[in-house]
């Protein structure tokens, strides 16, 4: 019996900041029956702003500096929303992300942070990088450091953060053997106004040391391509401009109806906003009851309090006030390993302040770490012979991961007799079938797919485009769309909001193919499972599975890994960034492709039987073989190192199993060959005259395509080269 209990109402943790991180990995250890948890943020990760002086001075890496929230959202059972929140309709609780519909709450919390951009000053938007967001200046940090030759470097904003900036800069670069890089602090007034005498002597001390510039009562009215440029004409030179100057709220929280105090949303001492059903916490809240200073240890406090009241509000329960500390150690990073600390308008610093710090970090990140994988269900004491064999080792994939094998699909349908109509006409194996109706010839297929991830939108658009593969696979124009949805058991208002969802994206991406959505199909299952019956019309004749040759080259317009990474996304080991890459390379559409492809001697798409799989069902049909570069095959992003860690898909055996008269090594690569894909890549046998002008226009139109191989006159035989 299914005790599951249904859903019946919707949280919506806005940000990943420190605040909703802690809140997530809380409701893993104890999560609210009937709550459906999503969490949105811009990217997979989430940097932590406590180690980001020392990422950029290069004591840690940026998989130290970073919370992996897909891995934690996978951890507390959350709904992960990659995209930027840019409004929220407290009147019609619904949160704007731009290309999806609204998303829907019965609850929210925002935790966004705050921005140092400086829109307002000429250039900046174009020239500089703000140091917050942290994501986005951690990246350009990278990636400007691993080029730069004694550059100059000129950071706005004399604050502590500043100040640890230019410091961590100057001796990165330093270290970096860049001896003549020249790193200044440039503040309109005097720089560390905001620290203790002590504490400000021994900083000034310590960015002496580093060779850094102080630049004060310096006004700056632009930012150019390689300078600062002071009101009064003077020119600073730089190659790399931050800003760092103050805590500015995002425009888009500034601009909710909600009580606002100087951009920052006023929460009361319950961490409730003027309307009770948002909660706001971290930076971009303002404590009405008890002002802070923007700092990141009354994020990491609050999280108890603010988990405690959602579940509290969502239960009908009373809720918990937070009461902020007065004062705390503040720890500032000196470049080296090095650190100051001060409290009660004390400073000490050196090597052990660093070490404190570094534990302290360590500690709060470690949390993240090591996250449980998904269990298998218990089982009783006395079962049926053959239980534990079949139910395997791992959890069943979603997506392709969850079909059956090819080897029971063919040999149940190679067992039917064939069809008698003569307006039927279809290659045993083809992606499609092949129908004449009215002198007009059209293609009509099916598939569905069990969720592989929470996030309706996007399972919806990997559904779509997964099943208008076998359409564009037999060189047909989409026509035509029915869904079948079956939705988990939720309550009606949370099923409904699900259907809004998944019906608005599929109506978009069947209209961007070209195809309508002219009905459906739902029910109630224990799983998301998104499924399509797509009809498609060719001019001319369909491309089909047979009409190889000897010679022919073997191109992929997308490469594979998606079936385990996601098997490794269910049990939160695949990086989330790997995922997001992943996710979207399935919803990238083959339209384009398929134009480009429309003189193929035969073509499929690369789904659920893997890349061997349907290579074997062109021989197959065909009468040839084939050779492949393993070396040359595409590969997603984190896809062979977790294939040498020996993840797999649930559906890796069958597809090896169902491939006969393939000759190869075992190695990580030729394991991918069996990988099941989803949403995957058309795999066709092209003229070897127009191979190299085929590729070129599949890359200028935006796809990673390859020659892999070729077609061989040795039937039934598929050689895969290392």
């Amino acid at each position: 019996m299914n005790t599951q209990l249904p859903q019946t109402r919707d949280l919506v943790l806005v940000g990943g900041g420190h605040t909703h991180a802690l809140v997530l990995r809380s409701w893993a250890m104890k999560p609210l029956p009937g709550v459906r948890l999503t969490v949105i943020n811009p990217g997979p990760t989430a940097p932590y702003s406590g180690m980001l002086p020392g990422f950029v001075a290069g004591h840690y890496t940026r998989d130290e500096l970073d919370i992996d929230l897909v891995q934690l959202g996978r951890f507390a059972g959350a709904r992960v929303i990659l995209g930027a929140v840019d409004h929220i309709d407290v009147a019609a609780k619904t949160i704007s992300v731009p290309g999806r519909p609204p998303i829907a709450y019965d609850l929210t919390a925002v935790d966004v942070g705050i921005t140092s951009t400086m829109p307002s000053l000429k250039g900046f938007t174009d020239h500089a990088i703000p140091a917050k967001p942290l994501g986005v200046f951690a990246s350009r940090w990278d990636a400007f450091r691993a080029t730069a030759k004694n550059p100059h470097i000129a950071i706005i904003g004399g604050g502590v953060a500043g100040a640890e900036l230019a410091m961590a800069m100057a001796h990165a670069l330093r270290r970096d053997g860049s001896d003549a890089a020249v790193v200044q602090l440039v503040d309109r007034g005097s720089v560390l106004k905001d620290l203790g005498s002590v504490a400000k002597g021994k900083v000034l001390a310590a960015l002496e040391t580093q060779g850094v510039t102080l630049i004060e009562n310096a006004d700056v009215a632009e930012i150019a391509a390689h300078d600062v440029i002071l009101t009064d004409g003077t020119l600073i030179k730089s190659d790399f401009t931050t800003g760092a100057a103050g805590a500015k709220p995002h425009d888009w929280v500034a601009g909710l109806d909600l009580d606002i105090h100087e951009g920052f949303i006023t929460v009361n001492d319950k961490l409730q906003s003027s309307n009770p059903d948002v909660f706001a916490v971290g930076d971009c809240a303002h404590l009405s009851f008890d002002p802070r200073p923007k700092a990141g240890v009354y994020a990491v406090r609050e999280a108890p309090v603010l988990f405690d009241n959602l579940q509290a509000h969502l239960s009908g329960r009373d809720l918990r006030a937070y009461k902020p500390q007065k004062d705390y150690l503040k720890l500032i990073s000196l470049g080296g390993k090095s650190a100051l600390a001060e409290k009660f308008g004390t400073a000490r610093q050196g090597p052990l302040l660093w070490k404190l710090k570094n534990h302290i970090d360590r500690t709060f990140m470690n949390q993240f770490d090591g996250l449980s994988t998904m269990a298998l269900p218990d089982l009783p004491e006395t079962i049926a012979l053959g239980v534990r064999e079949t139910l395997g080792d791992k959890p069943m994939c979603g997506g392709c991961g969850s079909k059956v094998g090819r080897g029971a699909l063919r040999n149940v349908l190679s067992d039917l007799p064939r069809a008698q109509r003569d307006d039927i006409q279809s290659v045993a194996g083809d992606d499609a079938a092949i129908l004449q109706t009215g002198g007009a010839t059209q293609v009509i297929s099916t598939d569905h797919l069990r969720a592989m991830i929470d996030d309706p939108v996007m399972m919806t658009r990997i559904a779509a485009v997964h099943a208008l593969g076998d359409i564009w696979a037999m060189g047909a124009q989409p026509q035509a769309a029915t869904a079948t949805i079956i939705l988990p058991r939720t309550s009606e208002i949370l099923q409904e909001r699900a259907l809004a969802e998944i019906m608005a994206t599929a109506h978009d991406v069947f209209t961007d193919a070209g195809a309508a959505i002219v009905g459906g199909h739902t029910s109630q299952g224990d799983a998301l499972t998104i499924g399509f019956t797509v009809t498609g019309l060719v001019d001319g004749q369909p491309i089909t599975l047979k009409g190889a040759k000897k010679g022919d080259a073997l191109i992929i317009t997308k490469p594979i890994g998606s079936g385990v990474i996601m098997a490794a996304e269910m049990q939160c080991k695949a990086a989330g960034a790997d995922v997001a890459a992943t996710l979207q390379q399935m919803v990238q559409g083959q339209a384009d492709a398929a134009a480009v492809l429309k003189d193929a001697h035969a073509m499929t798409d690369v789904t659920g039987f893997g890349l061997a799989g349907h290579l074997a069902g062109i021989c197959e049909a065909s009468g040839v073989g084939a050779e492949v570069t393993l070396t040359d095959v595409p590969l997603m992003q984190g896809a062979r190192t977790l294939a040498e860690s020996g993840q797999q898909s649930s559906l890796f055996d069958s597809n090896k199993a169902g491939v006969a008269g393939v000759e190869c090594t075992k190695s990580a690569l030729s394991d991918l060959m069996f990988d099941p894909q989803t949403a995957g890549g058309l795999l066709a046998a092209v003229d070897p005259s127009q191979a190299a002008d085929v590729i070129a226009k599949l890359k200028q139109a935006g796809y990673p395509a390859a020659q892999i191989g070729t077609i061989t006159d040795q039937v039934g035989r598929i050689i895969l080269r290392d």
